[in-house]
């Protein structure tokens, strides 16, 4: 459902997704393999910083078919609309893009690929698809819904949330905990900078839309990643000047 990877059909039923949302981190692990082995092949190929990190970019949207980009898309145009939480809902759901989203797509991308054209560390970059995506679960199940139908709702009606919830906040300390063993500055800030921005998801979600959506979901989580980026830019930057 989140991703592109081949993987053999089954029975669309819900004791197929009780623990579904529990192996969404999976796909930010396989995002995160293939971003350290790209990186890898670009040293042994002496592959230049800009396709080196055009790819970088293109990485995580190769692996999830966009979908999460979508959500990020439809969340900034009724963000930017200024309407009421009704009208904002109503232009979510609409399979348009506005020039907003449009706008902000290509800032965010640009600035990935500059960013990507700088770090030098991708260990922690490479376990924050893991993170973004623990967190994203996390808010699935624990956050307030604004819409008792969707996409989401096919996950999060169905699912075991005392287990799911324990299994991503699991995988959340133990994601943060690899981080801060890899690069004590970077793990400690990009899990600093990804609790705020939970909180805020929190209010923003709450304030404009009543509750979480599936597309406020990729909003979020793409967010979490780019911020990741800017974390681990800044951290290797900050310790330069040290």
């Amino acid at each position: 459902m989140y991703s592109r990877i081949p993987m053999p059909k089954v029975e669309w039923k819900e004791e197929n997704r009780r623990y579904a949302l529990c192996f969404f981190p999976l796909v930010g692990a396989v995002t995160g393999g293939l971003l350290l082995l790209w990186k890898y092949i670009c040293v042994s190929l002496n592959i230049g910083i800009i396709v080196n990190s055009a790819v970088c970019v293109l990485i995580p949207v190769l692996v999830t078919g966009g979908i999460h980009l979508d959500g990020f898309c439809d969340t900034t145009d009724a963000l930017c609309s200024y309407s009421e939480k009704k009208k904002k809902l109503e232009i979510m759901s609409d399979p348009h893009i506005g020039s907003f989203a449009v706008i902000s797509l290509c800032c965010m991308f640009l600035l990935q690929f500059a960013l990507f054209c700088e770090v030098r560390g991708h260990y922690v970059i490479a376990a924050g698809y893991v993170l973004s995506r623990a967190l994203s679960g996390i808010a699935a199940v624990g956050l307030r819904s604004a819409k008792s139908e969707g996409a989401l709702q096919s996950f999060v009606k169905p699912a075991h949330r005392k287990i799911t919830l324990a299994v991503l906040a699991v995988t959340t300390l133990l994601c943060a905990a690899g981080m801060c063993v890899v690069d004590p500055i970077q793990g400690a800030a990009v899990c600093a900078v990804c609790a705020l921005l939970f909180l805020i998801y929190r209010a923003c979600a709450y304030k404009n839309f009543g509750g979480i959506t599936g597309d406020t979901e990729g909003w979020f989580l793409q967010l979490t990643e780019t911020a990741i980026l800017v974390v681990v830019f800044m951290a290797e930057k900050a310790v330069m000047f040290l």
